[in-house]
């Protein structure tokens, strides 16, 4: 069985307050980005295996999310031995979710081949257990994402039209890192109501939090940015805590007209 695990990008991201769990509450709209995308095949083995191939993932195999989604899954449902093969095509530590799509797929593919049936809800809660973004690509739908990022509400949004590009700069930009730097608040006005304004009014309404230290920490960061922008993107954003950041087009000539090579994709 063989899935295509797309990216996500994050469209305003507020993060509220630190949880008394360690975490942060947050919220921000995560959209897919269909066309940018890791390759995971899933099938029937005698002894569970993973292989990978592409770009070079920063971890152990046992520690990879593909792994731990596969031991959730044959403890918590029993789920068989299988093997897992990798393809990885989206850069990590670049705020895009590569992992966590991987590991969803993995579970939405067990959950197939050994026909548990899962309700959503169970999927969801699944997928969380092994990140706070992973839930999203169980029903891989613009969503506004709140508590830690697993408590979702589909949202409505016109991109028809849009192209996006992405840049990913040579650095990266770990969790610990960007969470050790953030500076929570709660905006006066939620994301929810924001997001409703038109696309050419979110450069002004919308923000991510990460961005101020990222950017002063890694100012190739910012500056990737502001390329998007001087190329005319209606909106440009670094995506969740980073590297990568994304600008949105409204044709593909403006989008394509990067130095830095980026992906180049309809948005929907």
């Amino acid at each position: 069985m063989i899935r295509k695990a797309n990216c996500k990008i994050n469209i305003g991201l507020d993060v509220l307050c630190r949880r008394e769990d360690g975490y942060h509450e947050l919220a921000t709209v995560m959209i897919p980005v269909y066309g940018l995308y890791d390759v995971v095949e899933v099938e029937h083995a005698a002894q569970t295996s993973f292989r990978s191939s592409g770009l070079t993932v920063d971890c152990s195999d046992a520690d990879n999310l593909c792994m731990k989604a596969v031991r959730l899954m044959q403890a918590c449902y029993g789920a068989g031995d299988v093997s897992v093969a990798l393809d990885k095509r989206i850069p990590f530590g670049a705020g895009l979710g590569g992992g966590s799509s991987d590991a969803t797929a993995v579970i939405l593919a067990l959950d197939e081949l050994f026909r548990l049936k899962l309700p959503e809800r169970e999927l969801i809660d699944c997928a969380a257990a092994l990140g706070s973004d992973t839930a999203f690509f169980v029903r891989n739908t613009p969503q506004l994402c709140t508590g830690r990022g697993e408590v979702m509400t589909p949202v409505k949004l016109d991109l028809r039209g849009l192209w996006i590009a992405v840049v990913k700069p040579d650095c990266g930009v770990s969790t610990r890192e960007a969470y050790a730097g953030i500076r929570p608040g709660v905006p006066a006005v939620p994301l929810a109501e924001r997001i409703a304004r038109p696309v050419t009014e979110w450069q002004t309404f919308l923000k991510n939090d990460f961005e101020p230290h990222i950017f002063a920490a890694h100012p190739e960061i910012a500056a990737a940015k502001a390329a998007l922008l001087d190329a005319g993107a209606v909106y440009a954003a670094m995506s969740g805590s980073g590297s990568a950041v994304f600008g949105l087009f409204d044709d593909e000539e403006k989008a394509r007209s990067r130095s830095l090579t980026p992906f180049v994709f309809p948005l929907q």
